[in-house]
């Protein structure tokens, strides 16, 4: 794909979004809150959890403080962008509306994943991003440059992994057009990343480390922040992140050949 075209494309979906979005600027102080309030009872959780002990998976209180903030910045990014996108795929497939996007001169895959965007999700970014904060401070640790380069590189990774992921998921409904609600396995699987790995134990860890890489979603930047990062670490996270980006693409390319349209 021609990067500076598909940019001037996504530049039109935000524009247009916004647009959208603005013309109900009275829902923005209503959505503030009930984030605001989701993040204050996440934090009431781990407080509860530490009440009993002073590590969780091995982690002190500050450190898994910055992996809720990682978890909720990475979950906001899911729902500014990918959420209100990917169970429209479902719908698409379900309806034959998929022809029109398909005649359009731009990727298909592009256009289901990026077309609508709901910017007031921005706020659990920003609320994420002061609570990474605040866990540092608990910490008493002050990331250096290398820290902070780091952490943004694994973020980028884990923003693939989890696009591909879930892109993956959602092109099953090529074939298993009546499951309504594959956005839910997608929810229960990224659900185990708000907590360290270690925590994990037998199969599930097994699962979440190896197979449907949770772990590495949201335990590998915070850790790059707090200091605990190598190089080999994080050139494993990008290479995961790219070869499930390419999975996915072919992937995207397969199951197009098994759609029928809306004439059936």
């Amino acid at each position: 794909m021609n990067m500076r075209r598909y940019g001037r494309v996504f530049r039109e979906f935000f524009r247009a979004c916004l647009v959208e979005e603005l013309e109900y600027r009275s829902e923005f102080f209503g959505n503030f809150i009930a984030s605001f309030f989701g993040i204050a009872i996440a934090l009431l959780t781990v407080h509860i959890f530490f009440y009993q002990t002073d590590r969780l998976g091995g982690w002190t209180y500050g450190e898994v403080l910055v992996l809720l903030g990682v978890f909720n910045t990475l979950r906001g990014w899911i729902d500014f962008a990918l959420r209100p996108n990917m169970p429209r795929l479902l719908e698409h497939v379900r309806r034959g509306t998929l022809d029109y996007i398909l005649t359009k001169p731009v990727d298909s895959m592009f256009y289901v994943s990026f077309r609508h965007l709901v910017f007031w999700r921005l706020i659990d970014v920003a609320l994420g991003i002061g609570v990474i904060g605040y866990g540092l401070y608990v910490e008493r640790y002050v990331p250096s440059a290398a820290d902070v380069l780091m952490f943004f590189v694994l973020m980028t990774a884990s923003l693939l992994l989890i696009y591909s992921l879930w892109m993956m998921l959602m092109t099953t409904s090529f074939w298993v057009v009546r499951i309504d609600d594959l956005s839910f396995i997608f929810d229960s699987f990224f659900d185990t990343a708000r907590f360290p790995g270690s925590m994990y134990r037998g199969a599930v860890r097994f699962v979440i480390t190896y197979v449907l890489p949770a772990v590495l979603i949201t335990n590998t930047p915070a850790l790059a922040l707090l200091g605990k990062w190598s190089m080999v670490a994080v050139l494993a996270a990008l290479a995961v992140a790219m070869l499930f980006l390419w999975a996915s693409r072919r992937f995207w390319r397969f199951a197009l050949r098994f759609y029928t349209g809306a004439g059936g």
